[in-house]
């Protein structure tokens, strides 16, 4: 397939600023694979389509405050940097973005404090945007992530920031209330949508949940900029699946129960680590999996999503599990119905 086969208009208005008052009242549309049904119902009626012994795959990371704002040397000019991933734990190094890149050059310090307490060098150009840059900080590594945490704001996703600044809600609501390991700097937004009280109901109702770690870089949202979608390389990210989620997910699939993905990047991580015959096992490392129409979804018989932008990664992998002309004609309908669209949106369930 072609990136210019996902491509549609989108209006602006149906993009989401803000996340819905309650997590669970989101809008969830419901598109059935076999009778190529849609159906229109609130998030938390996603209840009434899961049974005792199946399976919800999780995605438990947690996003860090990962935008820092510090002063150039001799010229204090303000800097944003954007923390991507940590290289070594030892000498604080990181990949970073900085904006404007254009002022950025190695050997500069940029200073996060008036004390001086948080430096930073830049020792390496890694793209026209990315730099590696080095902390300088005198103190334990857990004072320095407090440090960070402290200065850091939430990475809300650019085009909600564009329009709004950043709110005190949104460090919690730009978090699944499942967040554990941290590491991410985006959400998995399918998660965004379960409150407690919907937990607990599916808990009630014996649905199992298996929890896995994807820390979403923002190579999920890079632009695909080839039209030949093989030439596409992901970003790699890391991930880790232990046995007793493996277990758990295996024996929903024998027991030929419904086995649900919350999330593309739940998806991408299972889909990253399946046995020749087609089970779940266990992962440690990092994952560039780009799924794009045709493809064999091995694990994963439904999935829970958000409204994607167009020719985006995440949408050409719903293509994929729901098949592209079926999404396509979803996609219409929710325009035409103004399902808001993005990380704060609504949601998808694919039976």
């Amino acid at each position: 397939m072609k990136l210019s086969a996902f491509n549609f208009d989108l209006p602006e208005n149906l993009i989401s600023q803000h996340p819905n008052e309650n997590r669970d009242e989101s809008r969830l549309m419901v598109l059935d694979r076999e009778k190529q049904t849609i159906e229109h119902k609130m998030f938390k009626d996603v209840l009434d389509y899961f049974e005792e012994g199946d399976c919800m795959i999780m995605n438990d990371t947690k996003v860090f405050p990962a935008r820092l704002y510090g002063n150039k040397e001799k010229t204090g000019a303000r800097i944003e940097v954007f923390l991507l991933r940590e290289l070594n734990r030892e000498s604080l190094l990181w990949d970073v973005l900085v904006d404007p890149a254009r002022k950025i050059r190695i050997g500069n310090k940029l200073y996060f404090t008036d004390d001086d307490s948080l430096v930073a060098e830049v020792i390496d150009n890694t793209t026209s945007r990315g730099r590696t840059i080095r902390f300088l900080f005198d103190g334990s590594y857990e004072e320095f992530k407090n440090k960070i945490t402290e200065l850091g704001e939430t990475p809300i996703p650019p085009y909600i920031k564009a329009l709004r600044d950043v709110v005190p809600e949104d460090e919690e609501r730009y978090q699944t209330i499942y967040a554990q390991n941290e590491g991410a700097v985006a959400a998995p937004t399918a998660g965004l949508h379960f409150s407690k009280q919907l937990l607990k109901r599916l808990e009630i109702k014996g649905i199992d949940f298996a929890k896995l770690t994807l820390h979403i870089g923002l190579g999920t949202f890079r632009n695909v900029e080839v039209e030949d979608l093989t030439k596409h390389k992901m970003d790699s990210e890391e991930a880790h699946i232990n046995q007793a989620t493996a277990d758990m997910v295996n024996a929903a699939k024998r027991n030929k129960k419904r086995v649900c993905a919350v999330g593309t990047t739940s998806m991408r991580a299972i889909e990253s680590s399946v046995s020749t015959d087609g089970f779940l096992k266990p992962y440690d490392g990092w994952t560039n999996k780009f799924i794009f129409p045709p493809y064999d979804f091995s694990v994963c018989n439904s999935m829970i999503t958000n409204f994607h932008t167009p020719q985006s990664t995440l949408l050409m992998m719903i293509s994929a599990f729901a098949g592209h002309e079926f999404v396509f004609e979803a996609y219409q309908e929710a325009i035409k119905e103004k399902y808001k669209f993005y990380s704060y949106g609504d949601a998808m369930l694919i039976i």
